[in-house]
């Protein structure tokens, strides 16, 4: 096919590096260039994204709840160093807003009131019971101010799980919400399975039933809605159809039930690969709560990442908006510690996420980290950019592994003559011996104190 139109090259003094959009010092920012148009009932709708950037937009965290649904369950002690670390990312301006937890045996009522001795604003604790009257006794004596209640909303759920029909379900379920509103409690309906439900046929007039009842309260007791991707059927796509659309489930809550976004709230699976992205498109449609888990563990294929939400929180916003990265390393090493395995390749806190083992990669970073490192990994993670050594890395990662090794910056950088019998000896390993592994730090760090003495006597903190 014959272009529309020529396009001559443009050259240029000085590298276009879009420093707009690639700040080193931030993760990549995400501009929009104009509003998204979807097509609900046959109208185009349109959509601002840029709302996002004065959008209440927040992150909100089911570690406590559903991420033990995929492990042994945390001592309270564990648990009340995570919610620490949780304070510490979402910052004080509350990007963590809230957190849910099990009421039902000793262990996690002594964790809930560990972690409000703590005295945090935010996340604040929340409950989670079934959809049961009796339930609220707990919510009561534990004295919260709302909790997050089970109101499956698929046919698969209300016939065959549950055992009964809309009608009556829908009026067990108001019962829980009113016994919730007259013991003082917020409700949060936690529609389970909502991408395979009759959304015209259930879930609107069950929402139109809350939204009466939000009419009649006071603004801090109107109920929440919480949309479950239980099996994780959820689609961003443009078109796609109800009930699996995400753009067009929050654009009926919104518009047609007159739901407000701050009391809608996403919560997804990730069966299909999708958790991250049908979150983040959540929030751009319209829905101002993104529920996650810390390193995305929940039941069976776990929940959206937390610090992947984090991250994807600063680039919409354009900000830090006051929250702490380091903290996420230090979540991950605490959480390793207590046994949760977290994949090497696992995004921006496995071991290997940003340690290159390609020669090539080496050497583009050693000419500039930012040609093959995603961000300011040491200023946002303490973590800079590392290289493992194989028989893939050659001299230019040996140079990296060195300088990295002996935090060398500037005019100390060692070059590649100075680490020649460090590298060849590498080499050797692979072409002569005949070795498959990676070589491992303390391997290294001894061949350089033989070949390279001056080097290591001069570098070498004591400490």
């Amino acid at each position: 096919m014959k272009p529309k139109k020529p396009h001559p090259l443009v050259e240029i003094p000085e590298p276009n590096l879009l420093e707009r959009t690639f700040d080193y010092d931030l993760p990549p920012m995400v501009h929009f260039d104009g509003p998204v148009i979807e097509v609900i009932d046959g109208q185009e709708v349109r959509f601002d994204p840029q709302a996002l950037k004065t959008r209440d937009i927040v992150i909100t965290d089911t570690t406590f709840r559903d991420g033990q649904q995929a492990r042994p369950p945390y001592t309270p002690e564990q648990m009340e160093r995570i919610y620490a670390l949780l304070g510490r990312m979402g910052g004080q301006n509350g990007v963590i807003r809230q957190t849910e937890f099990f009421l039902y045996t000793k262990n996690d009522r002594e964790a809930l009131d560990r972690c409000r001795a703590l005295g945090y604003k935010y996340p604040e604790c929340t409950g989670w019971i079934r959809a049961v009257k009796g339930d609220f006794r707990l919510v009561k004596e534990a004295g919260l101010k709302e909790t997050g209640m089970l109101t499956s909303c698929s046919d698969y759920h209300i016939f065959y799980k549950l055992k009964s029909d809309r009608k009556r379900i829908m009026e067990t379920y108001l019962e829980v919400v009113d016994a919730a509103l007259e013991n003082g409690i917020r409700p949060r309906c936690h529609l389970e399975d909502i991408t395979r439900a009759d959304i015209d046929g259930f879930v609107l007039p069950f929402v139109d039933k809350l939204m009466e009842r939000a009419a009649q309260v006071p603004e801090h007791l109107t109920p929440k809605i919480r949309l479950c991707d239980t099996m994780g059927f959820g689609l961003s796509y443009p078109g796609a159809e109800l009930p699996r659309s995400v753009p067009k489930l929050i654009y009926k809550l919104n518009v047609e039930c007159g739901v407000p976004s701050d009391r809608l709230e996403w919560h997804g699976h990730n069966d299909f690969h999708r958790v991250h992205v049908n979150a983040a498109t959540a929030w751009l449609y319209g829905c101002n709560a993104a529920n996650t888990t810390l390193f995305g563990f929940g039941e069976r294929t776990g929940n959206p990442p937390l610090e992947g939400a984090l991250f994807e929180y600063i680039s919409l916003k354009g900000g830090l908006c006051g929250i702490d990265t380091t903290a996420i390393t230090e979540a991950a090493d605490y959480m390793r510690s207590i046994g949760l395995p977290i994949p090497d390749n696992y995004p921006f806190v496995g071991k290997g996420f940003n340690t290159t083992r390609a020669g090539i990669h080496a050497g583009g970073l050693r000419s500039d980290e930012r040609i093959y490192n995603i961000f300011d990994t040491a200023r946002l993670l303490n973590r800079p950019p590392r290289v493992a050594i194989t028989d893939k890395t050659g001299a230019d990662g040996v140079v990296m592994w060195v300088n990295e090794f002996f935090s060398l910056k500037g005019e100390q950088r060692i070059n590649k003559i100075k680490c020649h019998a460090v590298a060849r000896w590498v080499l050797d390993q692979y072409e002569v011996h005949g070795r498959l592994t990676a070589i491992g730090d303390d391997e290294l760090e001894a061949k350089v104190k033989e070949l390279m003495p001056d080097v290591y006597a001069r570098y070498k903190s004591d400490d």
